[in-house]
């Protein structure tokens, strides 16, 4: 069972190791810390990721700032409460880490694999510009009755595809984590530099309950 609900959510990413660890929070003993990686896009630009690392896979207190990492794991989210309300926060939980001597191309830098049921409407907009964009959100099963909530970015003739989900539906996505910078309004007089992170998708399709038994 437990094996099953790992491979719905699939995730690799590769980079440069560009903070310290700092410490997230404990389960039964085992610390869990943060830090963060920064992954090449095929374009010039960067993301951003952050990871989640237990202190029993690495030595959380040395120095590995520079260094190229390939981390295997899961995207996964929890709500914390901040400003009267629930922020949805975003990290790649990691199960395995290795460190490399050269990065991959691009593509496979950065690649992810969910599968999980659609839980909002998609939103389906168009740019100024005239490019089609759709926004999910996935929930994907975790093992003992919880889930993570990702949301998703689809684009064109995706995009359009996936404005035609309906709640309730379960769905496959390939794609990549990406980062996003924006300004949050926090009064008249003051906004804030936030991060927002999501899945740009690559490929999604429809699975059938016959795929899920």
């Amino acid at each position: 069972m437990t094996d099953k609900v790992i491979e719905n959510n699939q995730v690799t990413v590769m980079g440069e190791i560009i903070s310290q660890f700092s410490y997230s929070h404990e389960i039964f003993g085992e610390g869990f810390y943060m830090v963060d990686v920064k992954c090449k896009r095929l374009s010039e630009s960067y993301d951003i990721i952050p990871v989640m690392v237990s202190e029993r896979l690495l030595d959380v207190t040395a120095d590995y700032m520079g260094m190229l990492i390939c981390v295997n794991g899961q995207f996964r989210s929890y709500n914390r409460h901040e400003e009267r309300k629930n922020k949805l926060v975003l990290s790649v939980f990691a199960r395995e880490i290795s460190f490399v001597d050269e990065l991959e191309e691009s593509s496979k830098s950065n690649q992810i694999y969910l599968d999980g049921f659609i839980c909002k409407e998609p939103v389906y907009r168009k740019t100024p510009l005239g490019r089609e964009i759709a926004d999910l959100l996935l929930a994907v099963n975790r093992p003992y009755g919880k889930s993570d909530y990702i949301p998703c970015i689809c684009w064109g003739r995706n995009a359009r595809y996936a404005n035609t989900f309906k709640v309730g539906e379960r769905c496959a996505i390939w794609g990549r984590i990406q980062s996003r910078e924006y300004m949050k309004k926090l009064d008249e007089e003051n906004v804030e530099r936030r991060v927002a992170f999501e899945v740009s998708v690559s490929k999604l399709e429809l699975l059938d309950e016959e795929a899920q038994s």
